[in-house]
């Protein structure tokens, strides 16, 4: 494995930054509410239900169980925490309606939430590390197939999912199994056992998993599955020790939404800290 250096991939990648920038302004500011945040409005929000729209068409059962084979074995590249977070620094998530921050500053937004409140260091790397896994655009991947919120595959479709009327252009829809409650698994089976749309949450926590302990895998793993931690969906997929590892999903996904309404940190004022918090936790290079 080596290292992301090669022109064409660079090229490749500042593409992806320019087209991922270009119709997204305006979703940061400073001391937003919580009643604020995570308003999905097609017509307030056009970029991002656009981005909803292909996500729902296009993230089938087939497709996931592709991109797992291809990307868990973690044999992309090898990079250092810092240049992953380096090259995010650019990047604006088009399905999130409340912020257009650069993804380093929402890492640190976080990760320093988290530090102020007092958690486990672990936590805190946590709280960095939880959107690394977007270098997936490094290799190409829309944004459809990287960020938005996920859900499983396999199985009906949750109401509380959002823009759930863009399921309706799914080929999944026409597999009878597929839309029925438990589909592909069985009731209490274990998320572990379940496939979750592909993005940087499945990719983040595998990559994470020798260097965390498990609440924070549980934490990059389903970060993003806003239906379950929001709404409770989903829960006859759940076993009990889900139940319980989702007490830290909860806990963490405080930080990792209202925190977007906080005042911008200052990197090299606090660059130091993370430094020996990486050295602490993480190699100096990490196969993704």
């Amino acid at each position: 494995m080596h290292a992301i250096v090669a022109p064409d991939v660079i090229a490749d990648a500042a593409q992806v930054e320019e087209q991922w920038d270009e119709f997204v302004t305006g979703r940061y500011r400073e001391g937003k509410s919580e009643a604020e945040f995570r308003v999905y409005d097609a017509t307030a929000n056009p970029t991002v239900a656009e981005f909803y729209r292909l996500n729902h068409q296009f993230q089938t059962y087939d497709f996931v169980l592709a991109k797992e084979a291809e990307y868990l074995p973690l044999q992309k590249a090898e990079m250092s925490i810092w240049e992953a977070a380096e090259f995010l620094n650019t990047l604006v998530d088009d399905s999130d309606p409340d912020t257009d921050l650069t993804q380093i500053e929402h890492l640190l937004q976080t990760s320093e939430a988290i530090r102020a409140d007092g958690h486990p260091r672990w936590m805190v790397a946590a709280g960095f590390v939880h959107d690394l896994a977007k270098v997936l655009c490094l290799w190409g991947e829309p944004q459809w197939a990287v960020v938005g919120d996920t859900f499983p595959v396999g199985c009906a479709y949750s109401e509380h999912i959002v823009f759930p009327e863009y399921f309706a252009a799914n080929p999944d829809r026409t597999n009878a199994i597929f839309q029925t409650k438990y589909g592909v698994y069985e009731p209490n089976c274990g998320l572990s056992n379940v496939h979750m749309s592909w993005g940087h949450d499945a990719y983040g926590a595998k990559v994470m998993e020798p260097y965390l302990p498990e609440e924070a895998i549980y934490m990059l793993r389903y970060h993003s599955f806003y239906a379950a931690h929001k709404h409770g969906a989903y829960d006859y997929l759940m076993s009990a020790h889900d139940r319980t590892m989702f007490e830290w999903v909860n806990k963490f996904n405080q930080y990792d939404l209202y925190s977007k309404g906080r005042p911008k940190p200052n990197l090299a004022e606090v660059k130091p800290y993370y430094d020996a918090l990486f050295q602490e936790f993480f190699p100096a290079r990490i196969a993704w």
